[in-house]
């Protein structure tokens, strides 16, 4: 992407907005006359300029979850230059169409911002030290991890950056301004605390002036009413050449009084080959080639390094930029359900060998049933394994059932389940062939989703967080390559009011390596209004339209349990999406979590993100509110 924009004879990189003005107006501001240029704001994004009727107007161009591009409110792209292309032809909430690229003029380069160097040099330094690496090694590792990698270096630089002075009081930074020489527009960037808030401290004719750097919900950093960023240099960069607020522009940064700041992985208690962080990351970011089975060995590693404080850092799977690192510190007393008694597996005790099959006399049935379907009931009852007892439930085929296509369907349930071991996936124990077909499943006490919150006023943090489990486990069946088919909020269930988990797989199936998708052979008894368009057009299933599905699911959780598409049948419910209709935001339900759910219904499945894209945006906004 990067070097199909780079080659653009419109693309202008690192300038500013009142550089392409400039550039506009020397090659006559027609109308239509437009330019790419590198956003200086948001990471990984661009902006147009445009010119109309002798002025000049903007536009950010943001890079979605997805990796597709989109100006604001606008319809996505695969890439900046498919945006172009389009205005070209529809001008869609832009001033007028693009008529016409002003091109760089002879001799003139896209300009690099003062980042990008620096940025492969942290990158280069990081993978050595980190992984170890050399050579051809070294370079393939680079490629393959680019996108993390630069995350990773984008959103930690500014420690590596002389102005940042990590944590110091307000009055220990004044005297290192006012040390000569006493510049004005020195300034220096200070930590005012763990939650992502810090302090530009400037120096304006003799006295320190003090600006809030806070960070909002969405993670973009600004002093109060400014502009937002990505990241603390964006911000800095942006300072140094308007003031946009401030008294006077950034101009001499204060050096730190312990001299340069060091390379990345030298710090010894953060990022040297001893410390903590660094640990850590190797222990979380996997090598290229890592296989998923070596996951758990991860994660073994993760709580060597630091057993009791890092229960949460599991959360973020395998990112690791500073940032998130401190909001994961100060939640570590929140244990997350893989930390606790319950999650433990059956069969993490090598004594408790996992078994296909259950005998009939180590199952004691309880009365009461749990739940009920076409095929017979769920009993809850007692499992006696080797050194424990288990509270389990049992799904039992009707007494006397002798229809083979519904033993066949349990049979190949159990299959599906016996091949997942996921914290937020209801496990499998095994199957009981005795006087009736059994299976036998963990149990999971307070009930289906949609039926506890009907009953249960949740807040939105805990309503969020069983939503992001949900979004953990349906992550897992797609590094898997499965597909649930049958995802709604009745089919997850709660272990406790804070731990959920995903059942009934009746439906689910297994992916081919040749295909990434499921076709049905035609229609069955379906559950048409969690269903994607392309499952009811094409009968196909994939990962995607499981994505579909979950963005029902968020509906249907902060709705506090209300049916989706309510009082309208099937065939009403796929006319309203046909014609680009979506279900309006529950009451009270956040912006960010019915944008994520507007994402999920996205028409085009390759257009729609996946669940390695859509659990992070759920987790981090999980973090914030939980602040």
């Amino acid at each position: 992407m990067a070097d199909e924009v780079q080659g653009l004879s419109f693309f202008y990189g690192n300038i500013t907005r009142e550089e392409a003005e400039d550039y506009l107006r020397q090659a006559g501001m027609s109308n239509g006359l437009y330019l790419l240029r590198q956003s200086r704001n948001y990471l990984c994004g661009f902006a147009l300029s445009v010119a109309y009727n002798h002025q000049c107007y903007h536009y950010t161009i943001e890079r979605e979850l997805n990796e597709t591009y989109a100006i604001a409110g606008g319809k996505s792209h695969r890439s900046p230059v498919g945006l172009v292309e389009y205005h070209a032809q529809e001008s869609d909430g832009l001033v007028c169409l693009l008529k016409k690229p002003c091109n760089r003029p002879r001799g003139v380069e896209p300009k690099v911002g003062a980042f990008e160097d620096l940025k492969e040099q942290l990158i280069r330094q990081y993978v050595q030290q980190t992984w170890k690496l050399k050579g051809a090694s070294l370079e393939q590792a680079i490629i393959s991890q680019r996108p993390q990698l630069e995350k990773l270096i984008a959103t930690t630089a500014h420690e590596k950056m002389p102005w940042f002075h990590g944590t110091i009081s307000r009055e220990d930074c004044e005297p290192r301004l006012l040390n000569n020489p006493r510049t004005n527009g020195k300034f220096l960037i200070r930590q005012r605390d763990n939650n992502g808030s810090y302090a530009l401290c400037l120096l304006h004719h003799g006295q320190v002036m003090h600006y809030r750097i806070d960070r909002d919900k969405a993670g973009k950093l600004s002093i109060p009413d400014g502009k937002k960023f990505d990241t603390l240099w964006q911000l800095v960069e942006h300072y140094s050449y308007k003031p946009d607020g401030l008294l006077r522009v950034l101009t001499e940064p204060c050096p730190r009084p312990e001299g340069p700041p060091a390379l990345p992985g030298n710090h010894p208690d953060l990022g040297g080959p001893s410390g903590i962080l660094s640990r850590i990351r190797s222990a979380s970011f996997p090598k290229p080639g890592l296989k998923k089975t070596a996951l758990k060995k991860c994660k073994e590693k993760i709580l060597d390094v630091c057993p009791g404080k890092i229960t949460t850092y599991l959360r973020r799977n395998h990112e690791t930029d500073n940032h998130y690192a401190q909001r994961e510190t100060m939640l570590a007393t929140e244990d997350l359900p893989m930390s606790t008694e319950v999650y433990e597996s059956p069969y993490a005790d090598p004594d408790e060998l996992r078994s296909t099959t259950v005998d009939r006399k180590n199952l004691l049935l309880e009365d009461g049933e749990l739940g009920s379907g076409n095929f017979g009931t769920v009993l809850r009852g007692t499992y006696q394994m080797r050194k424990t007892q288990k509270p389990v439930a049992i799904k039992i085929l009707k007494n006397g059932e002798n229809n083979a296509a519904v033993k066949d369907e349990m049979l190949r349930e159990a299959q599906v389940m016996q091949q997942l071991d996921n914290p937020y996936i209801v496990r499998m124990i095994g199957i009981c062939e005795a006087e009736n077909l059994m299976l036998v499943m963990e149990l999971a006490e307070l009930g289906p989703l949609n039926k506890y919150l009907q009953k249960n006023r949740l807040a939105v943090k805990n309503v969020t967080e069983l939503v992001h489990q949900v979004c953990m486990g349906m992550k897992y069946l797609e590094e898997h390559n499965f597909v649930h088919r049958d995802l709604a909020a009745r089919n997850v269930l709660l272990v406790t009011q804070h731990y959920a988990k995903i059942s009934d797989f009746g439906l689910s199936k297994a992916l081919t390596s040749e295909h990434d998708y499921y076709e049905s052979k035609g229609h069955g008894k379906w559950p048409v209004k969690w269903y994607a368009p392309e499952c009811m057009n094409y009968f196909k299933f994939s990962c995607k339209s499981d994505v579909w599905s979950f963005g029902v699911l968020m509906w249907e959780a902060f709705s506090y349990g209300q049916k989706p598409y309510k009082g309208m049948k099937g065939n009403e419910v796929i006319q309203m999406i046909e014609s680009g209709e979506r279900m309006a935001a529950p009451p009270s339900c956040p912006t960010e979590m019915y944008n994520l759910m507007m994402k999920c219904w996205t028409y085009k499945p390759d257009e729609r993100p996946s669940f390695a894209v859509v659990e992070p945006r759920l987790r981090d906004y999980y973090y914030d509110i939980s602040q």
